[in-house]
């Protein structure tokens, strides 16, 4: 029998992340206690990092690894070297990542990682050390059967290549499963680098076919041109979209004519930033999310679409590139404005799907080509979007409650048949 659950008021993402899934249980008719077991992580490590600084000074860092759930399989997630670490964020991270998992059909729970680190203040040396540290620090919980870590912000392949040698040192061989994203030359998969970004554009093409929007005629706009948005750009380029504005954190270039992408990366290149692109107009960042646009990708960091400004929003489609770009209280603004909202859980998991590819690849020592990988992707992608769609629709429901009530359904179900121990 169901009972009331009290919802969290979404002041940080772990609040919201727990208000998403209280409305989730509510649909679903769950209790309490399943809330309870669902909205608390089941392990939770934080280290100390001892770093010797190039100039032979000692800083204390401090890292989190956060394994939300282990219902249907060992836990998966990304590790964030940002100032901006903490362990409320870590939580709500992991817990995104076991409802991603649940709802494209990954046989991994959530997990996610990371330092609390300014990695642009540290030379490749220092962030070697770091990397190394923090590994032996959390290598007793992870591993091919216990805990996956991949990149994130701040966090590349070479950082998995570090994480990957650490471990296998100290295990005495090579386990080339114990991280994903890791670079070609030491397991890594075809199509990784990219997976996050085609994922988006995969969902952000049917979306916009199903508000009615042909991709040649759309206009959109690309917040965060880092590791996913930049790719994103590129791809929306690709398919005929215009794209017309992005922005890093250092602040938006816009042209209404649509950016010259191909420049815009070389720019980026050479100067580490988006600011200064001759090709357009200097934007404020945060007026790039309420342009008028077809298509909004916020793709940087969580909590940049809120109740003050999601009245502002003018696009008529957005699709998550990043985790928790959006609000509670400015999802339902944005419901209420008939604003399409593909959910991060959906739109942004391609990462995590190619990442399976690679774990199942090294665990077989066998290798894909890119078309296998990018046409398996593409189809997971377009027939998950495809029963969310139908689920919501079916249901009356937002996308974002509809994937999430699907996701928390396939966790809880795999629990109550595993039971509880003892």
């Amino acid at each position: 029998m169901s009972t009331v659950i009290p919802v969290p008021t979404a002041a940080t993402p772990l609040q919201g992340a727990r208000e998403q899934l209280a409305e989730a249980c509510a649909v679903l008719g769950y209790d309490q206690g399943m809330y309870q077991m669902l909205a608390n992580p089941r392990r939770e490590v934080t280290v100390s990092i001892p770093l010797r600084r190039d100039n032979g000074t000692v800083e204390l860092l401090t890292g989190h690894r956060v394994q939300h759930n282990f219902s249907r399989g060992p836990a998966k997630g990304g590790v964030r070297f940002s100032p901006a670490v903490d362990l409320d964020e870590v939580r709500a991270l992991a817990m995104w990542m076991t409802w991603k998992c649940a709802l494209l059909d990954v046989p991994y729970g959530g997990a996610k990682g990371g330092v609390q680190i300014d990695p642009r203040q540290y030379s490749t040396a220092e962030l070697e050390r770091v990397t190394r540290r923090y590994t032996s620090e959390i290598s007793p919980v992870i591993g091919p059967e216990r805990d996956i870590p991949a990149p994130d912000i701040g966090t590349d392949e070479q950082t998995m290549a570090w994480m990957m040698d650490t471990f296998s040192v100290a295990r005495g061989h090579t386990v080339t499963g114990v991280v994903t994203g890791k670079p070609i030359s030491v397991g890594g998969s075809l199509g990784r680098a990219s997976a996050t970004s085609r994922g988006v554009v995969h969902v952000a093409l049917d979306a916009l076919a199903h508000a009615g929007i042909p991709a040649t005629r759309a206009r959109a706009a690309v917040q965060g041109y880092g590791k996913v948005g930049r790719d994103v750009a590129t791809f929306l380029d690709d398919a005929g979209v215009c794209v017309i504005a992005v922005s890093d954190q250092y602040g938006a270039i816009y042209a209404s004519n649509g950016l010259d992408l191909k420049a815009l990366r070389q720019h980026v290149d050479a100067t580490g930033q988006v600011p200064g692109f001759p090709g357009g107009e200097a934007l404020d960042g945060d007026s790039l999310l309420e342009l008028d646009v077809d298509l909004l990708v916020p793709a940087a960091v969580e909590s940049v679409i809120r109740a003050d400004n999601a009245p502002r929003v003018r696009a008529r489609v957005i699709v998550e590139g990043a985790n928790g770009p959006t609000t509670p209280a400015a999802d339902r603004i944005l419901a209420d404005n008939r604003v399409l909202v593909v959910p991060d859980i959906l739109a942004n998991a391609g990462g995590v799907i190619v990442s399976y590819f690679e774990w199942v690849q090294a665990n077989q020592a066998y290798w894909w080509s890119a078309d296998d990988v990018e046409s398996r992707l593409a189809d997971r992608m377009r027939n998950t979007w495809r029963r969310v769609l139908d689920h919501a629709t079916a249901n009356h429901l937002t996308l974002r409650t509809a994937a999430t009530c699907l996701a928390v359904q396939s966790v809880a179900e795999a629990h109550k048949i595993r039971g509880l121990y003892p």
